[in-house]
């Protein structure tokens, strides 16, 4: 869990500071916001990969923050937790539907949290990856240690899951890829993942690179024609 960047938003100081400080002695890279508003601002800065929130917050709250980024595409994949005291059902229900991974209640001991956003955030590992952190292709080059695609010549910085999901078709070019292994290699444990989510992606790879560059094989799955 080296290199990953969690993003702390709570409007009170001290567990900014306490919680904060658990999690950089862990080895995470923290900023920290003290509303939605700022968060929003500073999540966009600091591209985390898991942003852990409070629910009530002046200027703009947990579920509103969660909404809003729910709403870009950068941040579709980004794990979004709410750390609160609101222990209601309905609250939780509701940050849930805002688009939160979690809801964690407030007091929790600083090393069972840091024990469940570790489980969370291997959870979003994907199974198996690819090894080959550099693929060129005909008119594509992909660079698994930056997330970059470039394209005849244009450079195109992609979602996560985007990016995993062209990285797996391109690494073996020609070959059919099955719904259920690109299920499993690209979204891994996941459970929020829906029976049009791939075709989603792949709609969304299709318009920035081109709908004859990919194949649907009815029933099965895609392949990347080469």
């Amino acid at each position: 869990m080296k290199n990953i960047k969690i993003l702390l938003v709570d409007d009170e100081p001290d567990i900014l500071e306490f919680i904060g400080y658990n999690l950089k002695k862990e080895g995470f890279e923290v900023e920290t916001a003290q509303n939605g508003l700022e968060g929003l601002k500073q999540a966009k800065i600091f591209r985390p990969d898991l942003i852990l929130l409070d629910v009530m917050m002046p200027q703009m709250d947990g579920m509103e923050m969660c909404a809003e980024l729910r709403k870009l595409d950068s941040f579709q994949d980004t794990l979004v937790v709410f750390l609160s005291a609101r222990a209601e059902d309905f609250s939780q229900l509701a940050g849930y539907d805002a688009g939160a991974n979690d809801y964690i209640l407030k007091p929790i001991k600083p090393k069972v949290l840091i024990s469940k956003l570790n489980a969370l955030l291997k959870l979003k590992q994907p199974n198996e990856a690819p090894k080959d952190e550099f693929i060129k292709l005909n008119n594509f080059e992909i660079n698994r240690e930056t997330y970059k695609v470039n394209y005849q010549g244009q450079d195109f910085l992609l979602p996560r899951k985007e990016f995993e999901l062209i990285a797996l078709l391109a690494s073996n070019p020609e070959r059919v890829f099955k719904r259920e292994e690109i299920l499993e290699k690209v979204w891994g444990n996941e459970v929020v993942v829906g029976g049009r989510t791939i075709d989603v992606h792949m709609r969304k790879l299709r318009e920035k690179f081109g709908n004859d560059r990919f194949s649907t094989i009815k029933g099965i799955g895609y392949k990347l024609n080469d």
